[in-house]
């Protein structure tokens, strides 16, 4: 006879959390490494731009495709294949001798790492009900800001064991394997996983009524106007966020002289504070939740407070104090997290289980289209105008999200559900 009910949802948020974790931890290694790599390799500005325009051209083709991998192949074997082939990539970073072969080799983990938000948000959907989805969207988003602390605290570590910078990529190649076997291991949906009673599956499908469940080609989602809500809502922040994550050390480098053994501090201070700004994002949605409030009312409250805190970084380019610039980084990193622990909790809330993954594949590769044009103009904006040139960038990224929140508003005013009506 059962006890109550089991709570292993919880650990698929961790296993989440940590895909996400060495996600970023890949992700951002070239950007902590550039300044030094520029220096030994002869990039410049424009070259560098050329780098991160590369990963964002495959990682916006690859979520376009990797969406529906989630949803044809399910998130088992969905998310193990795209583990497998970003590990794979990140570890070819050492074979690189030129701005031309971190270009490649950008572009191969651009296509593994497309998979890890489609199919995170795909299993938070099969995971929970709807009035945790926010919260628990905000724990394994937070592995975003984790993988970005610990990547300047173990880079130097690596560096002073091995010497070689090449060690730093084969190191993260080995987190992907390691997470690869846990996954497997582990993950089953919950009508079949082992680790899971009825109770709590029960507890899991308490509204699965409340968003039909016909399928639908995926191809016409693009026509349904809460695609473009989940969409555009990315589109107005994942540059943002790009920024910060390509050119955040390069910043404090240029404009604070801050070498790779001090940036660790800088680093650690801005993604610890995003990430307790996701868990506060999503916890906030939730409790509104709780209280009686609608999805509606839930979302776009706390979309528009992460929105207002995220103002103040417009000043960062013309502080003449590192703590002050850090501080308000900090701040907007945090918004922005609560920001996307909620516009990818609104993909769950508008539509069925069964095409969450291609609606989140569409609206990132939407959203790092308009990245790969932002990354081109700022590697020129640098080029040419050397320090000065973060004024254009951080004065773009403090109106992104208000814009945001209200072109999310005016395409839907209330948040209703699609609904999917069969050819």
């Amino acid at each position: 006879m059962s006890t109550g009910k089991t709570n292993f949802r919880w650990v698929i948020v961790a296993m989440l959390f940590l895909s996400t974790t060495i996600n970023y931890f890949d992700r951002v290694l070239l950007g902590i490494l550039a300044p030094d790599l520029g220096v030994s390799l002869g990039w410049n500005e424009q070259q560098y731009g050329y780098i991160v325009f590369a990963f964002q051209l495959t990682y916006a083709l690859g979520t376009f495709v990797m969406g529906y991998v989630m949803d044809r192949l399910g998130t088992r074997w969905g998310f193990a294949l795209a583990v497998f082939l970003w590990g794979m990539a990140s570890s070819s970073h050492a074979l690189a001798r030129s701005w031309i072969g971190f270009a490649i080799a950008r572009m191969g983990l651009g296509v593994g790492q497309a998979a890890n938000f489609p199919a995170s948000i795909k299993t938070i959907a099969e995971w929970f009900p709807a009035r945790e989805r926010a919260f628990a969207t905000g724990l394994f988003n937070g592995g975003s800001n984790v993988g970005q602390v610990l990547a300047p605290l173990l880079i130097p570590v690596i560096l002073m064991l091995f010497v070689s910078w090449q060690y730093v990529f084969l190191f993260s190649g080995l987190l992907s394997v390691l997470w690869l076997a846990m996954w497997m291991i582990v993950y089953r949906t919950p009508d079949l996983s082992r680790f899971v009673n009825q109770e709590e599956r029960d507890y899991i499908r308490q509204d699965d009524g409340s968003v039909e469940k016909m399928k639908v080609p995926w191809k016409r989602l693009i026509f349904y106007r809460q695609t473009w809500v989940v969409a555009l809502g990315k589109l107005f922040a994942d540059p943002v966020w790009y920024f910060y994550l390509f050119w955040g050390a390069k910043f404090l480098h240029a404009k604070f002289g801050v070498n790779l053994s001090g940036l660790a501090i800088p680093l650690v201070t801005i993604y610890i504070t995003g990430y307790a700004g996701g868990i506060a994002g999503g916890a906030m949605s939730s409790w509104l939740l709780k209280k009686g409030r609608t999805v509606n009312f839930a979302r776009k409250i706390t979309m528009m407070v992460s929105a207002l805190l995220v103002l103040p970084v417009m000043t960062v380019p013309f502080q003449s104090s590192i703590y002050v610039s850090v501080a308000l980084i900090a701040l907007a990193a945090a918004a922005h997290n609560s920001w996307s622990a909620n516009i990818f909790t609104v993909a769950s809330d508008l539509f069925p289980k069964n095409v969450v993954g291609s609606v989140i594949g569409f609206a990132t590769t939407v959203s790092a289209i308009a990245a790969m044009i932002t990354s081109l103009l700022i590697g020129y904006a640098l080029n040419k105008a050397g320090t000065n040139g973060y004024v254009f960038p951080f004065v773009v990224a403090s109106f992104g999200y208000l814009i945001g929140i209200i072109v999310v508003h005016r395409l839907s005013p209330n948040l209703e559900a699609v609904s999917l009506r069969s050819e």
